[in-house]
């Protein structure tokens, strides 16, 4: 068996002295994994970096064996946000997520552009962290967790939408919330796409796609918890 692809990075994990388990996010094949021989030389070693674009080459007598990798770099990220905190952060939040996220083998070329055009932004602008919200948002709804923000699951409208349901992740109303709105999660504007948008917006996005992250799709994968790299980067952006 074998197949060619360009890949990001997600995962290295050190496989005896000198190879790793590379584990990668495809455009046509998915989340792979596989064994890279001589992975932690001066050679390979710096290229093997979480959210490094890489030229792919998968082989393995079965389908079903882990088989190998080889591999031929095609630009790093890692290396142009190395000196930014935030920037770092917020890399190793999303290829974390990602593999927390995605089952094995199974493509998600959507969600891999995203992905992709994400991981970009980080080292060329400071407006990322709106971007990866958003890119939150689309890995629920990628997931089958998506919010519907569209109208109020109340009153039936699309005039001031400020809070979403825990319980079905549907937006409501000012109105519509009436004495449940303590027990609603808040429904920033640039969620919606509307408004300026501040840094304490941001993070109410991000409590809000938080909790359906933790209690949809982490409890869909047995309760696993949510990568510590996700409340790295909340703290980081917390201060």
């Amino acid at each position: 068996m074998e197949w060619r692809d360009q890949g990001t990075v997600l995962s290295v994990r050190r496989l005896g002295e000198t190879s790793v388990i590379l584990e990668v996010l495809t455009p046509q094949y998915g989340r792979y994994s596989g064994v890279v021989r001589g992975g932690t030389s001066r050679k390979l070693a710096p290229i093997l970096q979480p959210g490094a674009e890489l030229s792919l080459t998968w082989r393995a007598r079965l389908d079903q064996h882990m088989g190998a990798f080889t591999v031929e770099p095609i630009r790093t990220r890692a290396a142009l946000v190395l000196g930014d905190r935030l920037g770092l952060a917020g890399l190793n939040a999303i290829t974390a997520l990602l593999a927390f996220s995605l089952p094995e083998r199974e493509p998600h070329r959507q969600i891999y552009d995203a992905s992709s055009v994400l991981l970009d932004l980080l080292s060329k602008t400071d407006a990322w962290p709106l971007a990866y919200l958003r890119w939150e948002a689309d890995l629920l709804e990628e997931m089958g967790f998506g919010m519907d923000l569209r109208r109020c699951a109340v009153t039936g409208s699309r005039d001031d939408l400020i809070y979403v349901s825990p319980k079905t992740g549907r937006a409501v109303s000012r109105d519509g919330a009436g004495e449940w709105a303590d027990r609603l999660l808040p429904l920033p504007q640039c969620l919606l796409g509307q408004g300026a948008v501040t840094d304490r917006e941001i993070l109410q996005g991000l409590t809000t796609t938080g909790y359906f992250l933790e209690h949809r799709l982490a409890s869909s994968l047995g309760n696993r918890p949510l990568p510590a790299a996700r409340q790295r980067l909340m703290d980081l952006l917390q201060r």
